[in-house]
């Protein structure tokens, strides 16, 4: 068993549903201690950080990802239980395994094996590790990254270890992702019985247009790097439960993501000037969950698609796809990033699973990285 295969089990054998940590990062600071890094935790609310630095001069290269997983589900939809690591078929299972303990796994054994062959590489090295990705977001790496501003620690390069391949690995990097707004949009009617419209106001008929309008905008043509902004309606609600009633309001919550075209008071306008043109009374809140980001071509990027290809032989895609990450928090404050890990196909489903060649081959990645980063 390799030493990235049995790290990656021990840390599936932790239950550390979102915001529990159970232990994982205790685990990863034991093994990080030894390699010579300091430890500092940083807890927040109930969410459990830690932050490992070895070297005080620059550039600092930081390894970022988190402990927290989604829950099981059902567990009669897992062959295996979801806590208990199982290799079957050269693949490793267990809730995780690949959103992203494997790749954690990959990160600390990467940085072991480049240690052992370069003791005292020039610059520093660093782990940013939560149990608040999967979840609200708010106590985890952004309130890491404020402390280090706090004190002007500042992090050059940081690659995140989140699931980007789509097919095979080393087929995908993510050098970006979009923004991601979301609108909490409350409609006020009028209720009454349905045999008598005229005494009521039914806020889904006030608003449908309006909202039709905004489905079918055209926010922005993207760009190079981004596909165009995006709307989706993702929840509506309304109604008392009575067949014959019309209820007094309508609840919408929908969200944009968008690209380094928009920003995000501008959409909030464009918005606020659609639903006004409507007659109807509203109400909208809006959670800015993240700024859209891109690591143009730089050091950062070279070396990683460097890397892959001397492993796999691919030519990694350069992607911002998919949805938000811990990247995010970190990119704006001027650190180059870039997302790799394993092939994302299983994540956050049931029988979630990475292989476990994948896993040593990702180790081999990261180590090549880090010796294109920090050379001799």
């Amino acid at each position: 068993m390799s030493a990235t295969l049995d790290l990656a089990m021990d840390l599936i054998r932790r239950p550390s549903v979102t915001p529990r940590d159970e232990g994982c990062q205790a685990l990863l600071a034991e093994r990080l201690a030894a390699l010579g890094f300091r430890i500092e935790p940083m807890p927040f609310g109930d969410v459990t950080n830690l932050w490992a630095r070895r070297g005080e001069t620059g550039p600092l290269v930081c390894l970022a990802g988190h402990t927290d997983v989604v829950p099981p589900g059902p567990l009669d939809q897992w062959h295996s239980d979801p806590f208990v690591p199982e290799v079957r078929d050269g693949q490793l299972y267990g809730r995780g395994a690949c959103d992203m303990k494997g790749a954690i796994a990959a990160m600390v054994t990467a940085v072991a094996d480049f240690l052992d062959g370069r003791p005292e590489p020039p610059g520093s090295l660093a782990f940013l590790i939560t149990s608040d990705e999967e979840g609200p977001a708010v106590d985890g790496t952004v309130k890491v990254i404020e402390t280090l501003a706090a004190r002007s620690e500042r992090i050059d390069y940081c690659l995140v270890g989140e699931p980007s391949c789509q097919r095979q690995l080393g087929d995908t990097i993510k050098i970006g992702r979009r923004g991601s707004l979301s609108g909490y949009l409350t409609v006020h009617g009028r209720q009454g019985h349905v045999a008598y419209p005229h005494r009521a106001k039914n806020p889904l008929h006030a608003c449908v247009e309006q909202l039709a309008v905004l489905c079918a905008e055209i926010w922005d043509q993207g760009n190079a790097h981004f596909p165009p902004t995006s709307f989706q309606i993702a929840n509506l609600n309304m109604g008392t439960g009575a067949e014959n009633v019309i209820p007094d309001r309508l609840a919408a919550q929908f969200n944009l993501r968008f690209s380094t075209e928009l920003d995000a008071t501008t959409i909030q306008r464009r918005v606020a000037e659609i639903l006004d043109r409507g007659d109807f009374r509203y109400d909208l809140r809006w959670v800015l969950s993240g700024q859209p980001f891109l690591t143009h071509a730089g050091e950062l990027v070279a070396a990683t698609c460097a890397a892959i290809a001397a492993v796999t032989g691919l030519e990694a895609e350069r992607s911002t796809s998919g949805g938000t990450s811990d990247g995010r928090f970190i990119a704006p404050t001027g650190a180059q990033v870039v997302e790799f890990g394993p092939v994302n196909a299983t994540i956050h489903q049931a029988n979630e699973c990475v292989g476990v060649a994948e896993l040593d081959q990702l180790t081999s990645i990261y180590r090549g990285l880090l010796e294109r980063l920090l050379p001799r």
